[in-house]
């Protein structure tokens, strides 16, 4: 499933200050927490990445430092400030109204829920 550029883009500052809220991280390891955590469905790419962490280090949101690392290499972490904490919440907030909405909008429609139908769908271990 391929998730539409809008909906990444709009979802992009909650993600990147939640995996910053778990701990300071750098460039390459937001790219692969994010792969983590969507399964797979999401790809971010360095350039669609990078501008996001400038906005939000422009904004006050998170702060970045300058670390080498074990093979020498420099790398830029960043960890997510006060004021990132309380965008975080409210963005997280506001998503939550988002996805209340859909679903009673997809309910009333009787529209079947995508997640029942995956796990339905999905393969069971032997012997269950």
């Amino acid at each position: 499933m391929e998730i539409n550029k809008d909906l990444v883009a709009a979802s992009s500052t909650p993600i990147v200050l939640a995996i910053l809220a778990e701990a300071d991280s750098y460039g390459y390891a937001i790219l692969q927490r994010v792969r983590e955590l969507s399964g797979g469905r999401m790809e971010w790419t360095d350039g669609m990445l990078y501008p996001v962490l400038h906005r939000l280090e422009r904004l006050g949101y998170i702060e970045a430092r300058w670390e080498v690392a074990e093979s020498g290499r420099r790398r830029k972490y960043y960890r997510i400030t006060s004021q990132g904490q309380t965008q975080l919440a409210e963005e997280r907030r506001q998503w939550l109204a988002v996805d209340a909405t859909l679903r009673g909008i997809w309910q009333a429609l009787s529209l079947p829920n995508p997640a029942v139908q995956l796990r339905a769908a999905a393969p069971r271990p032997l012997g269950t």
